[in-house]
């Protein structure tokens, strides 16, 4: 009975407190570059309105907490009641505005890269070297048959060294079906050479027709590393990640006029997050909620420059269309329109994103797949 508290309880509570990290961070972003511009700040409010409280006032910003818990935003001079991102910044010069907008992603840019260089400084820098180490192995498969077992380390398959690239295991498969091959692991330590013979089989839930029926993952050694090598691996890994990132948005993007298949998981939201975190905890403890913390930042940072009507990408392109135009401002109340526009669309969106979590919760399915 406690177990089932306090896990829910964890969940929330880590959460929560990712979520407050990200919205600070992102909104420190805008905030002490709009100070440093010379720039006046009205409010600094973590969710957005109605106002729950007044934190402190300090230098006459308000430091406020708001009642949904959706992101954070920076009230400017002269804005008035503008929840939209970081408001308008109407009467700062274009350049200025663009450097304001692009700090606060930048922000969770730089968080990401710095959760991921910390984490290589203190566990070692991941090396792929040759092999895959089997990490489970399904039951009545041809691998469960031919006595794999995890934790063994394949070196050779069908003849031929396993080195780091893992992609053609299938075609291994399906040209010896029904044929036995050898594969030789390293079990301990020592070599054991196994018989195996390619055939369907299924983990329960998805049928293979030409397969071996275990799972596996890259060999990696972690290397140790001091600050310079963990952040150079930090920088590195942060943007193989981000152009994972492009590519799946690429791919929904596709599948909306249906030219691509819908990426794996769809979309989530708050919900969907919240539940992940849980799952990521449960999996892989403390270290897999801080990579999964980076995960989250370094996607505010792409998602936050898209020109989406009320996120700062749009802000930036009112501010380039100023420049070119030399000058000659939009309207306010015509980029006001549009803000306030996608503002409503985006609050739309997350509701029925949150439908389509809350379905996924109540059906059992898990975030993170099984």
């Amino acid at each position: 009975m406690i177990d089932s508290v306090i896990g829910p309880l964890t969940t929330i509570a880590a959460f929560l407190a990712m979520l407050g990290v990200l919205v600070i961070v992102h909104e420190l972003g805008h905030f002490l570059t709009a100070v440093r511009l010379g720039i006046a700040v009205e409010e600094f409010g973590i969710g957005y309105p109605p106002r729950a409280f007044t934190l402190f006032r300090r230098n006459g910003v308000s430091y406020t907490i708001n009642w949904l818990p959706l992101g954070g935003f920076v009230r400017f001079a002269g804005d008035g009641d503008s929840v939209s991102g970081v408001g308008g910044l109407t009467q700062a010069a274009p350049w200025k505005r663009i450097i304001i907008l692009v700090a606060g992603p930048a922000m969770n840019l730089i968080l990401a890269i710095a959760i991921f260089s910390g984490m290589f400084l203190v566990n070692g820098i991941p090396v792929v070297g040759d092999g895959a180490t089997i990490t489970a192995v399904y039951p009545d498969t041809p691998a469960a048959r031919a006595e794999f077992r995890a934790g063994d380390r394949l070196t050779r398959l069908d003849d031929i060294a396993v080195g780091s690239d893992l992609s053609g295991f299938g075609d291994v498969a399906r040209d010896n079906l029904g044929q036995p091959i050898t594969a030789v692991v390293l079990r301990d330590g020592q070599p054991v050479t196994l018989t195996v013979i390619p055939g369907p089989w299924s983990d329960g839930t998805t049928t293979i027709d030409a397969g071996f029926g275990f799972s596996y993952e890259p060999n990696v050694t972690l290397t140790p590393a001091n600050l310079l090598d963990a952040t150079v691996a930090g920088i590195r890994h942060t943007f193989t990640v981000f152009t994972f990132f492009i590519g799946a948005i690429g791919q929904l993007l596709g599948s909306l006029v249906g030219v691509a298949e819908p990426p794996p998981g769809g979309v989530t939201g708050v919900v969907g997050i919240a539940r992940g975190t849980g799952e990521i905890i449960e999996r892989d403890g403390w270290s897999g909620f801080l990579q999964w913390t980076a995960l989250i930042s370094l996607n505010l940072f792409l998602v936050n420059l898209l020109p989406i009507p009320a996120l700062d990408g749009s802000h930036i392109v009112f501010a380039l269309l100023e420049m070119v135009r030399r000058g000659r401002k939009i309207p306010a109340e015509r980029e006001a329109m549009v803000h306030a526009f996608g503002f409503m669309v985006l609050m739309g969106l997350m509701v029925l994103i949150t439908i389509s979590d809350v379905a996924q919760w109540l059906s059992g399915a898990p975030v993170l797949g099984g």
